[in-house]
């Protein structure tokens, strides 16, 4: 995905600037780490945990009619988890102290979120151009598997009886006269 380094620049410089955080984390939508500076903490966890609470958060945010996740905040008795939006496919999570100012952890997570989330999509919107841009190897034409025979349910065999010959009734039309 991105280069790595640059978004661990960030998560850095934004741990300089708040110095209550314990650690910071950014991962794609669907948990999958794409940096850390979270000492002491398994980042695969937090982000497999984050990625299922931005399901729930993008979810109540939709469902209550508030618009698109934005931010999400848990408060333990140790301190906060704070997650933000980052670009289209990303979060930024921060674990921060207890004595954290809320506003300024606020300030600065919304601002690196932004800055996080526009090296993320850059970095997608060149990705999927190079893509496009990409010549397609020369290939065979694709084969059209055989259909399968269409089963049809059998129909029900017909039964045939044979009645003794002498015990045969005719049908008799029988005319009256006046």
């Amino acid at each position: 995905m991105v280069s790595e380094p640059e978004i661990l620049d960030e998560l850095r410089r934004l741990r300089a600037r708040v110095p209550q955080l314990t650690g910071a984390l950014t991962a794609g939508v669907d948990g999958l780490v794409l940096a850390h500076d979270t000492p002491g903490v398994e980042p695969e966890v937090v982000a497999a945990l984050t990625a299922a609470a931005l399901g729930v958060a993008v979810r109540m945010a939709d469902t209550t009619g508030q618009g698109d996740f934005r931010e999400l905040l848990v408060r333990g008795v140790h301190g906060y988890v704070a997650t933000y939006a980052a670009g289209e496919s990303a979060v930024l999570t921060l674990l921060a102290q207890d004595r954290v100012n809320v506003g300024r952890l606020h300030l600065e997570g919304r601002r690196a979120g932004a800055r996080i989330g526009e090296l993320v999509d850059a970095w997608e919107a060149k990705a999927r151009e190079a893509k496009a841009a990409a010549p397609t190897p020369a290939r065979a034409p694709a084969k059209t598997p055989a259909k399968a025979p269409v089963r049809t349910p059998a129909k029900p065999p017909i039964v045939r009886t044979r009645s003794a010959r002498g015990s045969a009734t005719t049908n008799a039309r029988t005319t009256t006269e006046s």
